[in-house]
């Protein structure tokens, strides 16, 4: 699957590459910003750069953010799970927080998935203390749908996921009131 490049008023959104893992290092090795991640943090750059490669595949698609053409700042990435059914997952380094650039990326890429690839649902996997997640997930019109206990094994124990889901028929209005 080719990914279009996607463009909002500040972020370009483009396939990730593997030049990206020294920009997304800085994320995927801080360790408080990987505790909700469901693999460690990464101990140097060449474990980034093997991750980074798994994601460039069509079986993850996955978009680069990126400020204008600047490097990566985090990513999106978009899982297939079913005819008509993606998982939404997104990191951002911790120096681009506050910004509102994961709800630009988020919100693009969300649009996609409904308008251009006519998806039915999007759902989340997210860990319960994962705040600013679910704040973001919330704000962009995802119902928490379920807990499943136990759901994950990681690098910091067993841990509880909340799934979030929104839908399509659901979309439009929440999009007209986040450009709002």
């Amino acid at each position: 699957m080719m990914l279009p490049i996607l463009h909002t008023k500040r972020l370009e959104l483009r396939p990730l590459r593997a030049s990206d893992a020294e920009s997304l290092h800085d994320a995927f090795s801080d360790e408080k910003l990987m505790a909700y991640w469901s693999s460690e943090p990464h101990k140097d750059l060449v474990e980034t750069e093997r991750y980074i490669t798994g994601n460039m595949t069509a079986k993850y698609p996955t978009w680069a953010i990126a400020i204008g053409e600047g490097p990566a700042i985090g990513w999106v990435v978009l899982i297939p799970h079913r005819d008509g059914v993606r998982e939404i997952g997104y990191i951002l380094r911790r120096d681009a927080w506050g910004k509102g650039y994961a709800s630009e990326a988020v919100t693009r890429i969300i649009d996609y998935g409904f308008r251009e690839l006519g998806l039915r649902r999007i759902f989340a996997d997210v860990d319960p203390d994962n705040a600013a997640s679910i704040v973001l997930l919330e704000k962009l019109g995802f119902v928490r749908e379920g807990l499943l206990r136990a759901e994950w094994e990681t690098h910091i124990g067993v841990r509880d996921s909340y799934i979030y889901g929104l839908l399509a028929a659901d979309w439009q209005h929440v999009r007209v009131s986040v450009q709002a």
